[in-house]
């Protein structure tokens, strides 16, 4: 039991203390009660909101009940001290041994520090990356990717069991233009010579399927009506696409257990049997949508189609399921595609881009309809990537053909770089990526500033046994309070994972860590002014040792967030 989960017990056999005194009224909602850092470090080391959270049900003063809690827990040998602030905050510092313990607790449990049971093996579906399979994976793909693919991992640390999805948009109209492109390449495999009309894709991507078909089929289909090769081209086109797509993502460490079909799901009758199910219960009918505004009646038929009574659950509008013409429509399928997740998952996530903001209301209400309200549902938006070269902005287009791929990127600067931006800012904030920022060794790129943490630490670890120290046992009471201020630092790295987990937000890792780098490059570098601070002291091996050990602990934090971002922590920087 990591730090802060031992004190939230120790508060909780203080508060059940006072409920068998007496002082309390048993039966108290505790949920809102928090062990934390004091915002203000000279406040002490934790805090608790315990007395003004308890205060009112109790029927007591906060201040007053807050003296009963605090003499509780000055009965813990782990606290030095206890004091009340303000209305009846309450502020503990810890003993040294405590720190020194917690960093016992870091090296015995290594790559297991941090790690929980509070996800209790619920099961979430996070789907994310999810891009047409019209080409390569671009830039614009990349950050959702890395955001969706942190998510799991991180929830998968704190105990969930987590499935990765990939939903492959292939029964849209985007498609049959992919098929259509396919064809424009195939014929100029066999000897034609083309000209990409606007509106296909003209990206060299597609040459390779092109030939492929043509081995394949000779000229069978040159001259054919489209009605004959569309499917043909379509499913061949796409699970090129698709097979590009996950080499794509291969480069970022990114795989998926589950690709789902839209094809496939209507094929199934999915969409059908969801209706269906919503029509039992009174949640679609048949029904007229409003003229969209500033349409007059002249230009406005309008049409009966099945409607979701999405209002019912907080959307601005009910919406149609189907079009006119009896095809589902973007949010009909979507919809049985939600279904689907449900049945398989108790929690669902969406990473979706930021341009799907609009339709984040009626998804939100189908999945509220569908489960009955039962399955926790959350949708992240992810801002676009500006791309820039020494600050000058790189343009894409992809209909062009001349986007800047992943593949390129990752090649250039290097997955772990990549990854590590990419969490760089919260999701929903605008970001800049700036091929020579993210590769530059200052302390205002933090993938460098975290990386080079770390490699200090290795280099620390070598050059102490090119000088012969070794270090079986390290006697920790020899580190001072500077020192162990670097522990407290590195203890909080538990609860920043739960917080991060519970808040879908793994950039909070990437912060943590740039901070922890920094106190520990802070640490580091009172050597150079005050040399009896450096962490290698050959005429005093005891202290030594101690050091070392505490920089081993921090290196094993720096690796276990490191990991949880996907990304490598490097032994050395060149």
């Amino acid at each position: 039991m990591t730090l802060y989960a031992r004190f939230a017990a120790h508060l909780d056999a203080a508060l059940d203390a006072l409920v068998a005194a007496g002082e309390l009224p048993a039966g108290l909602e505790r949920r809102a009660v928090t062990v934390e850092p004091p915002r203000d470090a000279s406040h002490g080391d934790l805090a608790t909101n315990a007395a003004m959270v308890l205060a009112k049900p109790a029927g007591t003063n906060p201040r007053a009940l807050a003296e009963k809690i605090g003499a509780e827990l000055e009965k813990l040998d782990e606290v030095a001290s206890v004091a009340i602030a303000g209305p009846g905050f309450i502020n503990m510092t810890l003993t040294d041994d405590t720190w020194r313990g917690e960093l016992s607790e870091i090296l015995r449990t290594q790559a297991d520090y941090g790690r929980s049971t509070i996800g209790q093996g619920i099961s979430v579906n996070v789907e994310y990356v999810s891009a047409n399979p019209t080409g390569p994976m671009h830039m614009g793909h990349c950050r959702g990717a890395v955001v969706g693919d942190a998510l799991a991992t991180l929830l998968e640390f704190i105990g969930h069991r987590v499935i990765r999805e990939y939903y492959v948009n292939d029964a849209g109209g985007q498609v049959d233009v992919l098929a259509r492109s396919a064809h424009l390449r195939y014929r100029e495999a066999l000897g034609e010579s083309i000209e990409i009309p606007e509106g296909l894709y003209p990206g060299d991507y597609l040459k390779p399927v092109g030939a492929a078909l043509a081995a394949e089929h000779g000229d069978k289909y040159v001259g054919a009506p489209e009605s004959e090769w569309l499917v043909l081209f379509r499913k061949t086109a796409v699970a090129a696409m698709m097979e590009m797509i996950r080499a794509d993502l291969a480069l970022l460490g990114i795989t998926h257990e589950v690709f789902s079909s839209e094809a496939e799901l209507q094929a199934a009758g999915k969409p059908e049997a969801a209706e269906a199910w919503l029509r039992e219960r009174g949640l679609v009918y048949d029904g007229v949508l409003e003229a969209p505004k500033g349409e007059t009646p002249e230009d406005w038929e309008p049409v009966e189609l099945p409607l979701f009574r999405a209002t019912q659950f907080g959307d601005d509008q009910d919406r149609p399921i189907k079009k006119s013409n009896g095809a589902w429509t973007y949010f009909g399928a979507d919809l049985a595609y939600h279904f689907q997740k449900a049945q398989e998952a108790d929690q669902l996530i969406d990473i979706w881009g930021a341009d799907h903001a609009g339709t984040v209301k009626r998804i939100v209400a189908a999945v509220q309809a569908l489960t009955g309200g039962m399955t926790k549902f959350d949708v992240k938006l992810v801002q676009m990537v500006r791309l820039l070269r020494a600050g000058e902005p790189v343009k894409m287009s992809k209909r062009a053909g001349n986007f800047v791929t992943l593949a390129d990127v990752v090649n250039e600067v290097g997955k772990d770089v990549v990854r590590f931006t990419m969490l760089t800012r919260k999701a929903d904030a605008q970001m800049d990526f700036d091929f020579a920022k993210v590769v530059e060794a200052s302390k205002d790129n933090p993938v460098f500033y975290v990386q080079y943490a770390h490699a200090r630490v290795a280099s620390l670890h070598r050059k102490a046994a090119e000088a012969g120290i070794e270090c079986a046992t390290g006697d920790l009471s020899l580190l001072d309070t500077e020192e162990l201020a670097l522990v407290k630092r590195a203890a909080q790295f538990p609860r920043v994972v739960e917080g991060a987990a519970a808040a879908r937000e793994p950039h909070r890792i990437a912060f943590y860590l740039y901070d922890l780098a920094a106190e520990f490059h802070a640490l580091w570098n009172a050597g150079n002014d005050r040399p009896e601070r450096r962490f290698l002291l050959p005429d005093q091996p005891q202290l030594t040792c101690a050091r070392l050990f505490l920089a081993r602990g921090i290196g094993q934090i720096i690796r276990n967030g490191l990991a949880l971002m996907g990304v490598e922590a490097v032994q050395e920087m060149h």
